[in-house]
């Protein structure tokens, strides 16, 4: 069985629990409280951070709530104690970018990535609090970026797969000037309980199409996409097993009062008769590193272990996504021992043959 690394390959950080938009497919369950990290907790994740960076390549992703939301100053402060070898991430609805925090990003070396879900007929799901649509406050943030030569990826919902959808797309995020892509396929967990459920062709149809526009303009690197093609080529040259970790990540994230949730950020806040809540300690109580040494020893980390042998033998595709993660199966199934699900489906299923479809209706005449 497949084990928990007691080393993360990144922390994801929340700043704040507060976003100004309120996202009709945000799977977050205290969006509308402001409270903001104290340093402390920083301080303390700070600590085993700065000694993983020793030894290579370390981010801490920054994620809210909306990050920004926190302030310059205070963001400053979280960001003090750590080491200049680690990478800081934000991910960020860009509303409140301006050229004050492009200053900032470029002084931090802050890497920044912007949710947005195409043009602006396609974010009607993107709103404010009194439900107004955020789409030109997005846009300024972005041209922000663009103005202080401030590079940026982007990650883009997709609620509804349908012909054209993803060629659309493709076209809206070249001109926008993002350096890297990722799509999802809207998810139902957290707070969002909006099926998701496809019907496969639509699904399948809508990766084959966006690789067929990738190919035609391969300028921006597209997350999925090209996971797919590395992974298909290793199946090729028998090295595929090679792609996946032989311990899960962790995917430590910390919580505002430093709670610590492990394996899917989206299970913050969220509890269960059979667990209680899913937080794995507190950093201000007990080191993050001794948190991660516990994590197989929760009851829902074990059940989980056990779901994702069960994917190994009975999934074909077991090679291409690991597993799945574990809030979706909770949250599409009320438990984490289960095996396939919508978010299985959608964005590994059906994107894999998505690629080999694109790849069959274009090999080249008399193969």
């Amino acid at each position: 069985m497949r084990g928990i690394n007691t080393v993360p390959s990144y922390v994801v950080m929340q700043p704040t629990t507060l976003c100004n938009l309120d996202c009709s497919y945000c799977y977050l369950p205290f969006r509308a409280d402001d409270r903001k990290m104290p340093v402390p907790v920083a301080e303390a994740v700070a600590g085993p951070v700065n000694d993983w960076a020793r030894s290579g390549r370390f981010s801490v992703v920054w994620h809210g709530g909306e990050p920004l939301a926190t302030g310059r100053e205070h963001l400053a402060a979280l960001l003090a104690p750590f080491d200049e070898r680690v990478e800081h991430h934000v991910q960020t609805n860009a509303t409140l970018i301006d050229d004050a925090w492009c200053e900032f990003f470029a002084e931090h070396a802050m890497r920044v990535s912007v949710s947005v879900d195409g043009p602006r007929q396609r974010n009607s799901d993107r709103v404010g609090r009194g439900g107004r649509p955020a789409y030109d406050r997005i846009e300024r943030g972005i041209e922000a970026l663009r103005r202080n030569g401030v590079g940026f990826s982007a990650l883009c919902v997709v609620t509804r797969p349908e012909p054209g959808l993803a060629a659309e797309l493709y076209a809206y995020f070249l001109d926008l000037g993002c350096d890297v892509l990722g799509i999802n396929i809207e998810e139902m967990e957290g707070v969002n309980t909006r099926l998701n459920a496809h019907p496969a062709e639509a699904v399948t149809a809508f990766w084959a199409e966006l690789v067929t526009a990738w190919r035609e303009r391969p300028r921006i690197h597209l997350r999925e996409v090209e996971w797919s093609l590395r992974y298909a080529s290793a199946v090729l040259d028998g090295t595929s097993d090679d792609l996946l970790p032989r311990r899960l990540d962790p995917i430590p994230t910390v919580g505002y009062d430093g709670s610590v949730v492990l394996l899917s950020p989206e299970l913050a806040g969220f509890s269960d008769p059979r667990y209680g809540d899913f937080t794995s300690g507190n950093v201000l109580a007990t080191g993050l590193a001794e948190i991660l040494a516990g994590a197989e020893g929760l009851p829902w980390v074990r059940e989980f272990l056990g779901g994702v042998e069960s994917c190994r033998s009975t999934c074909p595709y077991f090679g291409f996504c690991g597993g799945g993660h574990a809030a979706n199966r909770y949250f599409e199934q009320g438990r984490f021992d289960g095996t396939e699900t919508n978010h299985c489906r959608n964005s590994k299923i059906r994107l894999l043959e998505g690629v080999l479809d694109h790849a069959r209706d274009h090999q080249p005449a008399g193969r």
